[in-house]
């Protein structure tokens, strides 16, 4: 379920999820992992567990970049905290 709120002492990053013309607010761990993140995103995009979907999230250019293996994800999480980004912003696309 999406955490609602989060201590500023804590090690969640505050993501922004853009799907279906609805721009909804979560919080993650900076450790997640990409089997938690696909999991937290059916839940708040209410896709059917079976439901193939596609991550997308913003880099500092602008730019989409899939989130499709650990690696990425990480690298995401990564420039999120080097940039000091106030929150990451992921788009989910329907498959």
């Amino acid at each position: 379920m999406p955490t609602q709120f989060v201590d500023a002492n804590s090690n969640e990053i505050r993501a922004k999820i853009a799907y279906n013309g609805e721009v909804l607010v979560t919080y993650i761990d900076q450790t997640i992992t990409l089997e938690q993140l696909c999991q937290e995103m059916r839940e708040i995009c209410r896709f059917p567990f079976d439901q193939v979907f596609t991550m997308k999230w913003v880099d500092e250019e602008g730019d989409p970049c899939t989130i499709s293996s650990q690696m990425e994800l990480d690298e995401a999480v990564r420039l999120y905290e080097v940039n000091r980004d106030s929150e990451l912003t992921i788009h989910d696309i329907k498959n």
